[in-house]
């Protein structure tokens, strides 16, 4: 069964937003995973933030039938009508997995959904939600935050990086690479990444090339000095400039990509999980097999069950 999208057009809808919503779950190559459509309060004609009209060809009935969810931005910044809060609260209610994309965080946070969890949305916004919102801890310093079926991301990008999140999470890491193909954007940027860069990166373009060589080489047994070395930076500047960057150390960033590649290696190949492991850098199978009970909360041969259209046997 087809994984059903909508998202809700608010009046004066950031046209961006919507687009990524569209562009990544409404394409034509993901016809065979999802159905995507957008509603408003009132089908028909809702005007943008950009100067131009979009068509919601549904009203707010169409939330009761979605799986996911998404609240693109709107502006200016007050509270969605009665009907529209109501209605996603009950989206929630049911189960229904709710996302928003950048300042779209200040209509699911007037439902109350967000109360007592941590939220993200732009920075730029970040001192007039916790005016309004002081229940609900607000981190503006990250890409995206998971709390449960409840999503919110930031700025603009960091919506693309929520949205292949998603399809991670619905169809596995290799259709997830799929889309952020297609997309040409990075295959994942953890949700713990800063939005910005809080200082200037280093001159040669900042530490790009190194992770791209490091996802080459993650099979090595790769420590911070390695890293620090092709970045051609002392191993303490090259640390302090990750963390700030990326939120947390190179290992933990270098772990969470050795993981991406095994959950696709599972999905993709006939591989022995030790080979998978091995390729990916982790060692053995048992450390795989840790670290996934520890993220994902399954085994190798699980994750390999779920994903794959056939169960295969762990070799």
């Amino acid at each position: 069964m087809l994984h059903r999208v909508v998202a809700v057009a608010l009046p004066d809808v950031v046209a961006f937003d919507l687009s990524i919503a569209g562009q990544i779950f409404g394409h034509r190559d993901e016809r065979h995973h999802y159905t995507f459509t957008v509603c408003a309060e009132r089908p028909g004609v809702v005007q943008s933030t950009t100067g131009f009209t979009i068509n919601a060809p549904n009203g707010l009935e169409a939330l009761a039938e979605a799986d996911t969810v998404i609240v693109p931005g709107y502006y200016p910044l007050g509270d969605p009508s009665p009907a529209v809060l109501d209605a996603l609260r009950s989206a929630a209610g049911r189960g229904a997995r709710v996302a928003s994309i950048c300042i779209g965080a200040f209509a699911l946070a007037a439902t109350g959904l967000l109360d007592g969890r941590t939220a993200t949305t732009h920075w730029q916004e970040a001192d007039s939600f916790r005016a309004r919102f002081p229940a609900v801890r607000l981190n503006p310093d990250v890409l995206y935050v998971q709390e449960g079926q409840l999503f919110t991301s930031a700025g603009l990008s960091a919506g693309i990086d929520l949205c292949v999140y998603l399809v991670g999470l619905d169809y596995g890491a290799s259709a997830a690479s799929d889309v952020a193909r297609r997309m040409v954007v990075a295959m994942h940027r953890p949700g713990g990444q800063a939005q910005y860069a809080q200082r200037p990166l280093p001159e040669d373009g900042g530490l790009g090339p190194t992770l791209g060589w490091a996802v080459t080489e993650m099979h090595r047994p790769l420590t911070v000095g390695h890293l620090a070395r092709h970045a051609g930076l002392p191993l303490r500047t090259f640390a302090r400039q990750f963390r700030e960057q990326f939120h947390l150390t190179p290992m933990s960033w270098l772990t969470g990509q050795r993981l991406l590649e095994a959950r696709r290696l599972l999905e993709s190949t006939t591989l022995s999980v030790d080979d998978v492991a091995a390729r990916c850098g982790l060692g053995s199978a048992a450390t795989l097999r840790a670290h996934l009970a520890r993220t994902l909360g399954t085994t190798p041969t699980g994750y390999r069950r779920a994903r794959q259209s056939e169960p295969m046997a762990e070799l």
